[in-house]
């Protein structure tokens, strides 16, 4: 932010490093309302995640330069905030006491301290955390993450942290009146929002087995256009986040040269062994064991095999990834989220189970982060929760490949000449042509196959 005249310009942060714009969605404040510090003042959605900006000052709103829908760079200003004037007369110091004109201007490491990243304001909030009473070890005093975590850590200040001069001529702040306040003051006596129900929760008609658990589908609240009596067809309006969906699938789809083929899985073990294990491991872990978690740790396992299916294409040569990262494919009620499990090679079967939770229910309450966007190698996709037995994926640009899980259906299969009722399930895998062949795709989906049809009763997930 920077100062022009009476009013602050807020300009667009750079929320990650590989930020260049973002789009503004909504605006929380309109001209005229009054803004406590840290308090969103407009929602931004970008290519991986939505995010709020909040306000690093109090003040009153001012002149907004960025309308809904308008796509702004980073660095660019899209409001002005009028500062707040002085302490009022019941809270300041007495008159005997005024301090002097050196003590009222701030040092530059004070100037620094009071800088917060979004990331810094986005933790305080969560954790409901005075940031005066943390102390920073960046540059000039500034608070970084790393500071707020430590603080969390410790519960407290850190105990190395010297005591704060006293200053009798300073507002006391350790007993703040209503009209000088903490900033998180009005976030402290928020009521808590309703919690969502539990993964457990048995619906009627929808399939318990992977991120979709605890809800029927919903149908979104769209705002139309010319949606009177009489006529043959209505607007809806393209909203920024289904604008990103259809620019990424686009140049998925134009640049990726897609190619698809699919196997069938006797997953009748799997079932069996979920079944036998899911109770004491709700009791124990307070999370659902999916059917989910036992294909990402066959999918890895293959992906170890294959590496160059956790690769992408990068014009004269082909990248192979390292690590391991999946992205799961995560349908909310108007788009379609991919966290990132981060190394998910370095994960048991337990382990993934709760990091599926976890990025379920943060996708659900919209509290992911751009870290949990990013870094995504391989995308795997549970389409089976709808019902769907065959599906045919676009590639999660600039991914190599995708694949599908789908529902699981008792059929008659002959086995040894026999005919015998097993559990049976499609994986269905869309591939970039230019990185990746039948031949690899058909093996890697056969050792996918193997690994799931591999587990038995004695099958650890620890």
């Amino acid at each position: 932010m920077s100062e022009n005249g009476k009013m602050t310009d807020v300009a667009m942060p750079q929320l990650a490093e590989s930020l260049v714009s973002a789009t503004i969605g909504k605006w929380l404040k309109k001209p005229g309302d009054r803004i406590e510090q840290y308090e969103p003042i407009c929602e931004v959605m970008t290519d991986k995640v939505n995010a709020e900006i909040p306000s690093t000052m109090d003040g009153i709103m001012g002149e907004i330069l960025a309308e809904e829908g308008r796509t702004v760079a980073v660095g660019e200003i899209i409001c002005r905030i009028s500062a707040v004037g002085s302490i009022e007369p019941e809270t300041a110091a007495p008159a005997q006491s005024q301090p002097t004109s050196g003590q009222n201007t701030p040092a530059a490491g004070d100037s620094m301290r009071a800088r917060y990243s979004p990331a810094v304001q986005s933790l305080a909030a969560e954790h409901r955390i005075d940031l005066n009473q943390v102390t920073g070890t960046g540059m000039g005093g500034r608070i970084t993450r790393k500071d707020v975590l430590s603080y969390i850590e410790h519960g407290g200040p850190a105990k190395t942290a010297t005591a704060a001069p006293v200053n009798p001529t300073a507002p006391d702040i350790q007993k703040p009146s209503a009209s000088s306040a903490s900033p998180f003051t009005g976030m402290l006596n928020q009521p808590q929002a309703e919690p969502s129900p539990p993964l457990g929760t048995v619906i009627p008609n929808v399939r318990h087995s992977g991120l979709h658990l605890t809800e029927l589908p919903k149908i979104p609240t769209i705002e139309v256009e010319g949606a009177g009596v009489g006529r043959s067809e209505y607007f809806v309006d393209v909203t920024p986040i289904r604008s990103t969906i259809a620019r990424n699938m686009r140049q998925s789809i134009s640049e990726i040269p897609h190619a698809w083929t699919m196997i069938e899985v006797d997953v009748t073990n799997l079932v069996l062994i979920r079944n036998k294990l899911k109770d004491e491991f709700k009791r124990n872990e307070g999370v659902n064991l999916t059917y989910l978690a036992f294909l990402l740790k066959a999918v890895v396992n293959a992906i170890k095999d294959y590496p160059i299916m956790n690769s992408f294409w990068a014009v004269d040569k082909i990248v192979v990834k390292r690590e391991i990262n999946l992205s799961l494919a995560v349908g909310t009620e108007d788009s379609v989220m991919t966290p990132v499990i981060k190394r998910a090679d370095q994960k048991n079967i337990a382990g993934l189970a709760r990091e599926i939770d976890e990025l379920a229910r943060k996708t659900r309450e919209g509290k992911l982060t751009l870290d949990d966007m990013q870094g995504g190698t391989f995308t795997v996709n549970n389409t089976g929760s709808f019902g769907s037995i065959l599906s045919y994926p676009i590639i999660n640009y600039p991914q190599a490949a995708i694949l599908t899980f789908e529902s699981i259906v008792k059929k008659p299969v002959v086995i040894n000449d026999m005919i015998a009722v097993r559990s049976m399930a499609n994986i269905c895998l869309s591939l970039d042509h230019r990185i990746l062949d039948g031949v690899i795709c058909g093996r890697f989906l056969q050792r996918v196959k193997d690994n799931l049809e591999g587990f038995t009763l004695d099958t650890k997930l620890y």
